[in-house]
């Protein structure tokens, strides 16, 4: 029995073909989203078991390369072509010289996928539900269905999607959601201002998410809970590459809480993952004890109270009034208080 349990849904075969002094260095790799997520998991020593669809002949190779990490894999075999992309990295950026979509995965393999995700998820009691390589891998709904079962059979769920299938997965109910502004924006989010953003985190939350977190490229991310706003911010180290930060800062979010932490306290060990990540070239990694060090220097503050506990940024007033209506309540989530019932 794992610690985590992961429905990456369609894995990448990734090839990069990097600079080595005169030659040419090419390195193959397991990709994803929930690859990248489960790879920082098990850097913090969270035990993996990783729930996917594994097509064609790049599937076999999948299989092996996650299972030398170190994961536990859980593959629904199948016809067809996996998703692929090969980069090249010589000029020091990803430049994507090949690609393959891969194929969706047809209703039979996707009901055995989604037993094997709802069967893992109860044993390891923890599940996130990572995205697709590609929109049409499966349908939006999948990720409803899944929340709304593993979170009726006892599992806490921690999704990092967005578009249709965070809408999904928010009508399901979630216990954490991490999405960052760039998708909020691409999502319907009118205006980053903090009033804007603050009132779009308490609208997900009266949606069917229990904690929201919010990142906010080189600015502080955000998170929000039944207790209120707390801005988080990392120190600002020298980036080599951004990608797979966030999928960092969600692992470390969840191996907090595999330890008995909760989400805002589990943040600062997520911000550190996040923070490390982006000083590597390997997407999901970073060193356990690197990470540990850096937590504690991760600036936790509530926006709106200076030194002196005055109010600097949203009133209650105002985020009262930009909060849209509810479209559904999550189980167990708090819908946001009004001023009269004691805003925070």
């Amino acid at each position: 029995m794992s610690d985590v349990t992961i429905f990456a849904p369609s894995p990448i075969l990734t090839v990069t073909v990097e600079n080595s002094g005169d030659a040419d260095e090419i390195h193959i790799h397991a990709g994803g989203q929930g690859v990248w997520q489960a790879r920082m998991l098990r850097r913090l020593g969270v035990s993996v078991t990783m729930c996917c669809s594994l097509a064609g002949e790049a599937g076999q190779v999948i299989r092996h390369l996650l299972e030398d990490d170190g994961m536990t894999v859980v593959g629904v075999e199948r016809p067809g072509r996996a998703s692929a992309y090969v980069q090249d990295r010589r000029g020091g950026e990803r430049a994507e010289i090949g690609t393959e979509v891969g194929d969706p995965i047809a209703r039979h393999e996707l009901d055995e996928l989604y037993g094997a995700v709802i069967r893992e998820g109860m044993r390891s009691g923890v599940v996130i539900l990572s995205g697709p390589a590609d929109d049409d891998v499966l349908p939006p709904d999948t990720y409803r269905r899944l929340a709304a079962d593993l979170r009726e059979a006892g599992c806490t769920v921690v999704v990092d999607l967005a578009g249709e299938r965070l809408d999904a997965a928010l009508e399901g109910g979630v216990d954490l959601l991490k999405v960052s502004d760039e998708e909020m924006r691409a999502h319907g989010l009118d205006e980053d201002s903090p009033d804007a953003l603050a009132a779009a985190m308490h609208s997900l939350r009266s949606r069917g998410a229990g904690t929201v977190i919010v990142t906010r490229a080189s600015e502080p991310l955000l998170l929000l809970d039944e207790q209120g706003l707390l801005e988080v911010a990392p120190p600002r180290l020298e980036v080599v590459d951004s990608a797979g930060a966030g999928d960092s800062l969600t692992a470390g979010v969840v191996a907090g809480m595999v330890r008995g932490e909760p989400p805002r306290d589990a943040i600062t060990l997520g911000a550190a993952a996040g923070a490390l990540n982006v000083t590597r070239h390997g997407l999901g990694t970073g060193d356990a004890d690197a990470i540990a060090e850096l937590r504690g220097r991760i600036r936790v503050s509530v926006p709106g109270e200076d030194d002196d506990g005055g109010s600097m940024g949203v009133s209650p007033d105002g985020l009262a009034g930009l909060i849209e209506t509810p479209r559904r309540e999550a189980p167990g989530a708090e819908t946001p208080r009004t001023e009269s019932e004691g805003e925070r």
